[in-house]
């Protein structure tokens, strides 16, 4: 069935806590990229350099990465709805608090804080939507990444919006939606079952002696830092308008959106997952190498289309880290989530130093190898991806079936 027609099971036809907790994670992930049409508007207004203002993703992602650890161990003892409004209330706190920031030491501080709390989020909020969702975790997926791909595309937008008046105001505009979502989930979330074996802080780090889930993390990790790259590296590059720059991000994301949620499963259904996960990031690294050794209008084009292979990605490792090992679902992505983000972290970091001690072009060489470096993980790795996630489907579709995948 396919699960963006109207049918009972299709992302379309959810409950209000679904919609809520999809609707919040909208703007939790609108977060990640509100900062890129503002990136060089904060450095004019801090008086600060492209590295020392890329240290915003780097606070944001590396605190986010080291919280996976915690976000199992919380929501195993306090539920996940109130997982859920402690992540909202961290974040509508630090991206206040960013907004008056009048240092770039303050404001990637205060993008420390709102890491932690978007981790507690965004986290929970899967383990929710799949838990709460009808139609299973396909369509639970598709609607989570969805939402990530809204959130990747309004978030630029919104931050050009605001940000032409004042770096300030998109901080100040995430806090109050991030209310909203509070207020949202308050109302229309009840609480869900807990498990019946609260998870500990290493039960993610366990779940990755798993090879099938280790080989999709190590992969992702690579991913990820080419991912970054793009992400945090390429409004330096471009060098336009926070209007111009928030425009090309906006269609990266809308195009991030439609292949992850439309593109991707019927390539997958065709041509496999693994084939369609190979391909796609070979495609991503000739991508980015001609984004960095091509002109203005060819790198422009270039960060658009990059938008389409990374939604067909970032399904694929979704599904891939959900359904390759016996872990709990929850706790496979906690450990996953743990390697990638570390990649979310360094990238934004080396991107700026390797232009300083080379050129502008070596960021995205970089960005190219890995790539083609998790590419070669799937390829090595393949056998042992591919049976082990046949194996765990009847295990899982019994989850879902009786909802245990709740927090």
């Amino acid at each position: 069935m396919d699960p963006i027609d109207t049918g009972s099971g299709s992302i379309l036809r959810q409950p209000k806590a679904v919609w809520a907790t999809a609707g919040a994670s909208v703007v939790a992930f609108m977060g990640i990229g509100l900062v890129d049409p503002i990136l060089p508007s904060i450095a004019e207004g801090l008086d600060a350099t492209a590295g020392q203002v890329s240290l915003l993703f780097t606070s944001y992602f590396l605190i986010t990465a080291l919280a996976m650890l915690v976000t199992g161990f919380v929501s195993s003892r306090i539920g996940g709805r109130k997982t859920l409004l402690l992540g909202l209330a961290l974040v509508v706190v630090f991206a206040g608090l960013s907004g008056t920031s009048g240092s770039v030491g303050e404001l990637v501080g205060f993008r420390a804080g709102w890491g932690l709390g978007n981790a507690l989020f965004v986290s929970t909020a899967l383990a929710v939507i799949v838990g709460a969702a009808a139609g299973g975790s396909s369509a639970a997926i598709l609607l989570y990444e969805s939402a990530l791909g809204l959130g990747m595309a309004c978030g630029p937008l919104l931050g050009a919006v605001l940000g032409d008046a004042s770096w300030r105001y998109p901080f100040f505009g995430t806090a109050f939606l991030m209310a909203v979502g509070f207020v949202c989930i308050s109302v229309f979330l009840k609480e869900q079952p807990r498990p019946a074996r609260k998870t500990s802080l290493l039960d993610p780090i366990k779940a990755l002696g798993h090879g099938g889930l280790a080989s999709a993390a190590v992969s992702a990790f690579f991913y990820n830092y080419t991912f970054f790259t793009v992400l945090a590296f390429t409004p330096f590059v471009l060098n336009m308008t926070p209007y111009r720059s928030g425009a090309v991000f906006f269609a990266w994301g809308v195009l991030l959106a439609v292949f992850s949620v439309i593109v991707a499963p019927r390539l997958q259904k065709r041509f496999g997952s693994l084939r369609v996960l190979g391909g796609s990031l070979v495609l991503l690294a000739v991508d980015v190498l001609v984004l960095g050794y091509g002109d203005h209008t060819t790198a422009v084009v270039c960060t658009v289309l990059s938008g389409a292979l990374i939604g067909v990605n970032n399904t694929v490792y979704t599904e891939l880290a959900l359904g390759v090992s016996e872990a709990p679902r929850p706790v496979a992505s906690a450990g996953y989530n743990f390697v990638r983000w570390f990649a979310a972290a360094a990238a934004p970091f080396f991107a700026p130093k390797l232009e300083e001690w080379t050129d502008a072009r070596m960021p995205f060489v970089v960005a190219a190898v890995t790539a083609v470096l998790g590419a070669l993980v799937v390829l090595v790795r393949r056998r042992a991806l591919t049976a082990e996630a046949e194996e765990q489907q009847p295990r899982h579709a019994t989850e879902d079936g009786v909802g245990v995948f709740a927090n």
